[in-house]
């Protein structure tokens, strides 16, 4: 089966201001503006509201999971592969899966929420911990799978790395 670029796949509707993946929309935002955001809270509301960013990535990010999933026949390894091919499409850096029975790891190079954000002493790349989580739900064909990030680039590592295991 051959896997249409996420790239490719993306209709720029200049009518209509959208740009889509089939019903799904997506937007062109700079992550020095995004990130920028959790820069200006106080510690506390930064840690909610990035569990909340994962959250709502867990959800959205999820469905587009969901519907790699169904392209590629429901197979895990085909997951991964269209995810990790879509993630530099999107400008979220070059992903890299090592998947096992009952883990899933994800190394991320040139994250940009680390980007984004800058020097920080606590991860900061949520959205990806999130993409993860919904990811490694159906690799590893577990709904109590959750990903967090062990190492950020934003923390001085010299890439993000996730980890999923059941």
């Amino acid at each position: 089966m051959t896997t249409v670029p996420f790239r490719e796949r993306l209709v720029f509707d200049n009518a209509n201001g959208e740009i889509l993946d089939e019903s799904r929309r997506y937007m062109l935002m700079r992550p020095e503006a995004l990130m920028g955001i959790f820069q200006r809270l106080d510690v506390e509301t930064r840690a909610k509201t990035l569990e909340a960013f994962a959250a709502s990535v867990i959800e959205m990010g999820g469905n587009s999971a969901r519907a790699y999933r169904a392209h590629g026949g429901g197979d895990a390894k085909a997951l991964l592969t269209t995810v990790a091919a879509t993630a530099p499409d999107l400008g979220w850096g070059r992903w890299t899966f090592d998947h096992r029975e009952t883990r899933l790891q994800l190394t991320v190079q040139n994250s940009p929420f680390a980007a984004g954000y800058g020097r920080a002493t606590h991860p900061v790349c949520q959205a990806i911990s999130g993409m993860v989580t919904a990811v490694a739900r159906l690799a590893l064909d577990r709904d109590d799978v959750a990903a967090r990030e062990t190492a950020c680039a934003a923390c001085g590592a010299p890439a993000c790395i996730f980890e999923a295991s059941a």
